[in-house]
């Protein structure tokens, strides 16, 4: 692949784009057109190479032809959540020094300079994607044009072009799993992806409809999407190839009742994140052998585990990120010796396949026991009354810390936190079993799909 080369001018003839809620479809012709309209807008603006653009329109179509056409005039495009508060549409700027800002919002005059506009190189940076939320100092990590194709090429090499023939993406475009593993990756393959973001819980009850009428081949999301959509929707006919499941832990009961909803097999635990640009290895149902958190071996790229036996997951990727937008402080925090440090806890199976038991952020430390708090999750989520479990550590006046736990109950069933900790006792160590349980109607995520344990314990101790 050589430099200066625009992402569209790659584009196979049967990419498309197909907005579920409008109806609206582009082709590979469409889409051409469409960025190149949208680059000749930026142009007239007049843009410096290099220059960072907020894009955060509301439209998923909309929001991929700002990218791409920023790509072509040689911009960076700064990805946000398009519901920002002004104040954190202020911040985002700020941060990034941002000198255009697409969409409905636009906090600043544009003004982005003048030079002669030209597609990014292979190596300039491309993206950038707040991860860390937009109050405070956000947190921006910078994909090159390099790390993105590189991303995508491995996902291709690894799923298929013809299993991404038809893909349905119900995840954000603003995030690494909905933008690069969802779009990047079936467009470049020649897919049509079908641009379904959020699907509210009113409109889940057609999900199963959708995917047999469009005979939706692959589809990608997280955990707790698909907590809602076995419980809405009526099951498709088998056609799902394969299915990713990711951006949070997975208990191997959830991922088997995926798995018999999809009528497939092929359901895959993801591992990634941000700064690999998504995905960067997955294992199958049938290969994690009953083990929560396997997610087997990496798709390119190296992985080992720090000190050894259990500990902090290391990788080294083709699609690792550039950095963190003008913090070498985070940047020398990241790595070691090279390898990128995840902040993951896991281990490898003596055919070195990756399991992973939780996150370093969320241990709990119980009188100097280290308990992983996704660990619990995962117990919980294996009782029938149980559909969805947070466990967080709160203060305990001689162990330090103890495990207590948020639950969703089923439709039905009854909260006896004695019941529910006696059923851990007899399946995990006396240490690890929760000494406080609570039962909440919901349990809250950010827009990433993801659990902020802060928030929810922050939300039992106001109960």
């Amino acid at each position: 692949m050589i430099g200066n080369l625009s992402f569209t001018a790659m584009l196979p003839a049967s990419a498309a784009l197909v907005d579920v809620r409008t109806g609206t479809t582009l082709d590979a012709a469409g889409i051409r057109l469409r960025v190149k309209e949208k680059a000749a807008e930026l142009s007239r603006h007049g843009v410096t190479s290099g220059a960072r653009a907020v894009v955060a329109e509301a439209n998923p179509v909309d929001y991929l032809i700002a990218i791409f056409a920023c790509w072509e005039v040689g911009l960076i495009a700064v990805a946000v959540n398009p519901g920002l508060r002004p104040e954190e549409c202020e911040n985002v700027v700020e941060t990034t020094g941002a000198s255009l800002w697409l969409g409905p919002q636009r906090p600043r005059e544009e003004a982005a300079g003048t030079s002669e506009p030209r597609p990014l190189r292979l190596d300039e940076p491309a993206l950038i994607l707040m991860t860390s939320g937009t109050t405070g100092r956000p947190k921006g990590i910078v994909h090159s044009v390099r790390s993105l194709f590189a991303r995508a090429a491995l996902n291709i090499a690894e799923i298929g072009p013809e299993v991404l023939r038809e893909t349905l993406c119900v995840l954000p475009v603003f995030f690494g799993h909905g933008l690069i593993g969802n779009v990047l990756t079936p467009l470049l393959a020649g897919g049509r992806v079908h641009l379904w973001p959020g699907p509210a819980l009113s409109e889940l009850g057609g999900l199963a409809g959708y995917l047999s009428t469009n005979r939706i081949s692959f589809m990608s999301s997280v955990p707790s999407f698909w907590k809602l959509a076995l419980r809405v929707s009526a099951r498709p006919e088998p056609v799902l190839e394969r299915v990713h499941v990711g951006s949070a832990p997975l208990s191997i009961e959830h991922w088997r009742a995926i798995a018999e909803w999809c009528g497939t097999r092929r359901v895959f635990n993801m591992f990634g994140m941000t700064e690999t640009a998504n995905w960067i290895g997955g294992g199958s149902l049938d290969e994690a052998e009953a083990r929560d958190g396997y997610v087997g071996r990496l798709w390119g790229g190296s992985v080992a585990i720090d000190g050894g036996g259990r500990g902090e997951v290391l990788v080294q990727s083709p699609s690792m990120m550039l950095g963190y937008w003008q913090r070498p402080d985070l940047d020398a925090a990241a790595f070691t010796n090279g390898w990128f440090r995840t902040g993951d806890i896991g281990e490898l199976d003596a055919a070195g396949n990756l399991i992973l038991v939780g996150r370093s952020k969320s241990e709990i430390n119980r009188g100097g026991i280290k308990i992983q708090a996704e660990e619990i999750d995962m117990l919980l989520e294996r009782h029938e009354a149980i559909v969805e479990a947070c466990a967080f550590g709160i203060p305990d006046a001689i162990a330090g810390e103890a495990v207590a736990a948020a639950i969703v109950l089923a439709d039905g069933a009854t909260f006896d936190p004695e019941a529910l900790k006696a059923w851990c006792r007899a399946r995990v160590r006396d240490e690890a079993v929760p000494s406080k349980l609570f039962a909440v109607a919901a349990i809250p995520r950010n827009d990433r799909g993801k659990i902020v344990r802060a928030d929810v314990r922050a939300m039992v101790e106001r109960q």
